[in-house]
């Protein structure tokens, strides 16, 4: 087999490199009650798009810091009683997709809403208001402030929220609600179900945001992660502050909220991933404790994974 990271028997016992900030816990608790304390003011607009057997919304409601989130809603209208829901993340920059790819789960009786990333490719607001670079990237979006500003944080929590409010939605049985995502959505679905731990099963493919020194020492800070070189060279050009950044990168590191997770997980890996490598995505895959489904794919990188898609289908039909 090609290698581009470690063995795979390696790969299973990595525990990451990527330092953990001492008061991670008492940080993201903080950061729930900020959340809980916010007004979602939901609104539900009936979209112009229709289809026979189910109803299509704009979901907005209120985040953290005062953003107004936009997600796509999609409820079935011939089921009894509550049914399951997903939620779908989608990849870095990208946005929530077309109503249709959401129909297929309408079709077995879920709801689904698929959320866009406050400040990328779709219709949620991004507040602003941080120190520093807002020129290139997210995952550096607020790091020469206080750690609470981190815009990584807020997107977290805005995860968190729409599960929240999808799991209160009486149509929903909050008992049975999934999350998947790609990349950057893949990432998103494994900090909500940490944070959100109602989520019951989550389907994360080749998970963005997972230990950044690693990606730096592997040279890899290119692609999705361009932005952390970019961060070096304008602001720490000699790496002064190098402990400092990863440090408080750590705050938004997927490894560090996999122990959180209730949920049992299908996990998607391309063991020749140069834009994700396969051993940032083990340091979260390997501190997760609830069940975890792998499905390996040697020859394969950040691309469409063959049957992937299907497989999702099938651990989330049993919701």
């Amino acid at each position: 087999m090609p290698l581009l990271d470690m063995p795979l028997d390696q790969l299973k016992t990595y525990q990451g490199r990527n330092p953990r900030p001492a008061d991670l816990d008492e940080y993201w608790e903080a950061a729930l009650q900020e959340m809980r304390a916010t007004d979602p003011q939901v609104e539900l607009v009936p979209s112009e798009f229709t289809t026979p057997f189910a109803e299509c919304f704009d979901l907005y409601f209120t985040g953290v810091r005062g953003a107004r989130i936009h997600a796509k809603y999609v409820r079935p209208t011939q089921t009894d009683g509550p049914h399951p829901a997903l939620l779908q993340f989608h990849g870095y920059t990208g946005n929530s997709g077309d109503w249709q790819d959401k129909l297929q789960y309408a079709a077995l009786g879920f709801s689904v809403a698929a959320m866009d990333v406050r400040g990328q490719g779709g219709l949620s607001e991004d507040t602003g208001g941080v120190k520093g670079t807002t020129h290139h990237g997210h995952f550096i979006r607020g790091l020469d402030g206080e750690p609470d500003n981190l815009l990584f944080r807020h997107i977290f929590l805005d995860t968190a929220q729409l599960a929240s409010i999808v799991m209160s939605f009486p149509e929903v049985d909050e008992n049975r609600v999934g999350a998947s995502g790609w990349s950057q959505g893949g990432a998103l679905t494994m900090a909500c179900a940490a944070l959100e731990p109602r989520i019951r099963k989550a389907a994360p493919v080749y998970p963005f945001l997972s230990d950044y020194k690693r990606v730096w020492e592997m040279d890899l800070a290119k692609d999705a992660y361009a932005e952390l070189r970019t961060y070096f060279r304008h602001f720490d050009p000699q790496h002064k502050r190098e402990e400092e950044i990863f440090t408080k990168l750590g705050y938004i590191d997927i490894q560090h909220l996999a122990h959180r997770i209730r949920a049992e997980l299908l996990i998607g890996v391309g063991l020749m991933d140069p834009v994700c490598p396969p051993s940032t995505q083990f340091a979260a895959i390997n501190k997760v404790t609830s069940p975890v489904q792998l499905e390996i794919y040697p020859d394969f990188g950040h691309e469409g994974l063959p049957g992937m898609q299907d497989k999702i289908y099938q651990f989330m039909k049993t919701l």
